[in-house]
């Protein structure tokens, strides 16, 4: 039996106007999805438990079948997990994106959470940039990441309990209240102190030029220590292999014992290289029980409030990722697709929503009654079935562990 898990991260939405009151899942073309949702399962899962942030570390943790609650402390050290870094056990690992700050007189807009999704080189450069230049008087250590996308560590004692605030949580609203609180004094000093590194740094003055946000901040958040969780191996006897642009997935890959492959082209947006995907996804199953594939863009598209990015977003991973997939799967024999969201990012508000998520599972031998309905997330509910914590979606994907 061969296994794949398909992510859409934030497809889920709300019924809008502009769209004769459909979600952008059920205005965008998706036949292969409905194909699935039609023949298979379908149903509603909590993947962000009550009481938990709804970022994508906890609801692909649910999805990928690891209760978050009580293990997870923050998405920092999964992407860190990711790159391969080794931080001593009492040291915080930091997520800083590269973000665009407007200064409007005594106000402090968060613009953009990702400055623009601007390019990997631009954002190296930036980030060797404040290697040299940034003071850092805890012992902090940088190390670059995929687009905005970046960590920074920081030893033990650390800054105490200081919150953890996602930026694209505050997209276009006045965050001088978060830049004063007294409870992230020293995460603050640090992100006032790149400022004047980055303002005049020739790639911003290049994206200014272009009409592009220029990457005039950084911002610290997701803080936390590495989790230890039993692999697959142990838990269900399996192999696997995650398929990704971002780091966060790639590294709750690695502490869950899977592979991490790396897809050249592949950038979290609209232009990713769906095709490398794929063919990174089959070729792992020709060895491998499992595979996990992700698309960011959905979720970019929706913290940027484009709705044309998201629907072209979610038709594009059905007819590049899902179909072909589809395809190709029947010559493994026997197998078991779970294809969902990670949690809802409504276009209205540009950040996530703990809404339990629309999911499919589907696949050969048949052992569940076809649902008949089209995917999304109206259709779900009317399903009937609710998978509640969400992690057990994995008792349907694999069965009973071993």
């Amino acid at each position: 039996m061969k296994y794949v898990l398909l992510i859409g991260d934030g497809m889920g939405d709300r019924p809008r106007p502009d769209l004769g009151g459909q979600t952008p899942l059920e205005a965008a073309a998706t036949p292969n999805l409905d194909f699935m949702a039609q023949n298979g399962r379908l149903g509603l899962a909590r993947t962000v438990p009550r009481g938990m942030t709804p970022g994508s570390d906890v609801a692909i943790m649910s999805l990928m079948g690891y209760n978050p609650q009580g293990v997870l402390s923050g998405r920092g050290p999964l992407e860190a997990a990711s790159q391969g870094l080794v931080t001593d056990q009492d040291e915080l690992v930091f997520r800083l994106n590269l973000v665009t700050l407007e200064f409007d007189g005594p106000k402090t807009i968060m613009r953009n959470h990702s400055a623009g999704n601007i390019t990997t080189p631009e954002a190296t450069e930036l980030i060797e940039a404040l290697k040299k230049e940034l003071p850092r008087p805890g012992g902090q250590r940088l190390f670059a990441g995929v687009s905005y996308r970046h960590l920074l560590t920081w030893p033990a004692p650390g800054p105490g309990p200081a919150p953890s605030w996602p930026p694209h949580d505050f997209r276009d609203q006045d965050i001088t209240p978060l830049l004063n609180d007294p409870a992230a004094k020293e995460v603050m000093a640090l992100v006032r102190s790149s400022w004047p590194i980055l303002a005049g740094h020739p790639i911003n003055a290049q994206r200014r030029a272009q009409g592009l946000e220029p990457a005039n901040s950084i911002w610290l958040w997701g803080q936390g220590l590495r989790p230890a969780v039993k692999p697959y191996r142990q838990r269900w006897g399996l192999t696997g292999a995650t398929v990704s642009a971002v780091d966060l997935i790639k590294g709750l890959g690695r502490v869950t014992g899977l592979e991490r492959l790396d897809v050249p082209g592949a950038t979290g947006w609209l232009d990713t290289n769906y095709q490398g995907k794929v063919q990174a996804a089959l070729e792992a199953l020709e060895r491998l029980d499992f595979v996990v594939v992700h698309l960011e863009a959905p979720d970019e598209a929706s913290h940027q409030g484009e709705l044309a990015s998201k629907l072209k977003a979610i038709a594009d991973f059905d007819a590049l990722v899902v179909g072909p997939l589809l395809q190709a799967l029947p010559k493994f024999g026997d197998f078991r697709v779970l294809a969902a969201c990670d949690h809802f990012t409504p276009l209205e508000l540009k950040t996530h929503t703990a809404d339990p998520i629309p999911f499919i599972i589907y696949g050969r031998p048949a052992d569940y009654k076809p649902s008949g309905l089209a995917y999304s997330e109206r259709n779900a509910a009317a399903a009937g079935l609710l998978v509640d914590p969400g992690a057990d979606l994995s008792l349907l994907l694999f069965g009973p562990e071993k």
